[in-house]
């Protein structure tokens, strides 16, 4: 049995985004519940040198927006990181899944050796379809993700490994 491209890039990408959405909801909730200005959970980072809350959210949004639209050869929607609320963000989100939700696999299949160059600041990284997804895309989108689920768990929002994982 073989993966498609397409397989293993938007399905996994939608469900890390919708369960990021559940963790940014359950921050959401229990600062109301604590009485916390949510602000300050948004505004939170796990060390004084690392990216806030807020940041780690747009990261992911980014990164699976344009890592599947170059893998499908589109240009991805533009969003400004303005968000500075729950509800921005996880609108940010939702409307990251629903760009996702309109490629296809006809789009992405067959990008595994694609020619992607990546900008980075000055230099310009290039990379192969499929090991653009499997050694940037997705790494980046489960490293932002979990240090977003990790912001909000060392902030004393009660979650579990299964609102990172999503339910089967």
């Amino acid at each position: 049995m073989t993966i498609s491209m397409y397989q293993a890039s938007v399905p996994s990408l939608m469900r890390s985004i919708d369960n990021l959405v559940v963790i940014l909801e359950k921050g959401a909730a229990d600062a109301t519940a604590r009485k916390i200005d949510p602000t300050v959970l948004i505004n939170s980072r796990l060390y004084p040198d690392m990216l806030p809350l807020s940041k780690q959210v747009q990261i992911v949004s980014d990164i699976a927006r344009r890592g599947a639209a170059r893998l499908a050869g589109e240009e991805a929607p533009a969003m400004p990181d303005t968000e500075t609320t729950f509800p921005e963000l996880i609108d940010r989100l939702k409307q990251t899944n629903a760009y996702l939700a309109t490629l296809t696999a006809a789009q992405i299949d067959g990008s595994e050796t694609k020619s992607i160059a990546l900008p980075m600041g000055k230099e310009t990284i290039n990379f192969e379809g499929l090991p653009y997804l499997l050694s940037f895309v997705l790494p980046n989108v489960y490293f932002h993700v979990t240090t977003a689920y990790n912001i909000l768990r060392h902030s004393g929002v009660k979650l579990g490994k299964l609102d990172f994982l999503g339910k089967p």
